[in-house]
């Protein structure tokens, strides 16, 4: 096929030899099946941040860190500078993540090269060779979705041991490979340990993946697989090999009104302060 303008400096480099098809279009990007030499890769490749739909970007930058203290500055500022490091800093994240998951045994695509918005990686394909699949497009017997769900809840405490949350996980961004599922997606990824909307976060993700495999497997519907990895995450006590049970039994205690509003306008002054720093 002729060659997408947005892969024009890659080709021109040598990374890319030849693009094959245009593979999916999606809100953050638009992926190709390319070849590297002989080799069948894929390539990434993000969309202009005026043309994506991802919506409450600050959910998921928040707690990110910026070393360099202009470019912190400029992102806070929202500069045109500041704009531009702040999407090269979106789309990092996706590349750091890919990278630290693969090290820590998570399912997700082998990374190769990041250059000029793009991004190569492994073309991740089913038994037959072809393109893997979205989980959506998929039918699966009774045993398959308990299999698959529990196969993605380790994946996710790996995951969670390793620092990082998806945040957007669903079965729109996980292939089908000849292997299992396989965690696509992740420039939104988020730093467990510092960001406030963590365990939301990690709770819709558990719950989108149960929902979607519980309409092939009914009584997934009842775990509760994201209170039992929050606590045990909470307490320290999660590892890589931590056995689940999905059961979760809910606390007794009656919440303190008066603490909770106490913290709740604690949050509020220090938020207050820190706008006050900014303007």
């Amino acid at each position: 096929m002729k060659v997408p303008k947005s892969l024009t400096s890659v080709v021109q480099a040598g990374v890319i030899t030849e693009v094959v098809s245009r593979l999916m279009s999606g809100k953050e990007a638009d992926v190709y099946v390319v070849l590297c030499g002989e080799v069948i890769r894929c390539a990434k490749v993000y969309k202009d941040a005026t043309q994506r739909s991802f919506r409450h970007r600050t959910v998921y930058t928040e707690g990110r860190s910026v070393r360099n203290s202009r470019r912190s500055r400029a992102m806070e500022k929202k500069t045109r500078y500041g704009r531009e490091e702040q999407e090269e800093a979106w789309q990092n994240m996706e590349v750091q993540a890919l990278t630290q998951l693969q090290a820590a045994g998570v399912r997700v695509p082998a990374t190769y090269t990041f250059l000029d918005g793009v991004l190569l990686m492994e073309l991740v394909v089913d038994e037959e060779g072809n393109p893997a699949p979205r989980l959506h497009d998929v039918t699966f017997t009774p045993e398959k979705a308990r299999e698959y769900h529990l196969t993605l809840m380790q994946d996710i405490v790996r995951m969670l041991c390793a620092g990082i949350i998806h945040g957007d996980l669903s079965e729109y961004n996980l292939l089908l490979g000849a292997k299992g599922p396989v965690i696509i997606d992740l420039p939104q990824a988020i730093q467990a340990s510092g960001n406030n909307q963590a365990e939301r976060l990690l709770a819709r993700d558990i719950q989108n993946l149960t929902l979607y495999f519980g309409q092939f497997a009914p009584e997934l519907l009842s775990t509760k697989y994201e209170k039992e990895i929050w606590l045990l995450y909470k307490k320290g006590k999660l590892t890589p090999d931590t056995k689940l049970t999905g059961q979760f039994e809910e606390s007794t205690k009656r919440v303190n009104l008066t603490d909770l509003l106490r913290t709740i306008e604690d949050v509020n002054i220090e938020e207050q302060k820190r706008k006050e720093r900014l303007s």
